[in-house]
């Protein structure tokens, strides 16, 4: 499975656990709603500034982010 795709579906399940919508989560990491889409169905994957960015709004560590795709990834990668 692609990681990019990976970290999709972690970052939809960290936003949902926050009961935040994408259009929240857009608004608060200063991006349009699309974009937020296109990282949650793999089509794009963020930069390393975004990470946190995304992650400042979820308030979780990006680390812990990436340790939940490393997880994923490893199980189906």
């Amino acid at each position: 499975m692609d990681i990019k795709i990976v970290f999709g579906k972690v970052l939809r399940q960290a936003r949902k656990e926050k009961q935040i919508s994408q259009e929240r989560l857009a608004l608060e990491a200063d991006v349009d709603r699309s974009y937020i889409s296109k990282l949650e169905t793999g089509a794009y994957q963020p930069s390393m500034s975004m990470l946190f960015a995304l992650s400042g709004v979820l308030q979780i560590r990006p680390s812990e982010l990436v340790r939940r795709v490393e997880e994923q990834y490893g199980e189906k990668g």
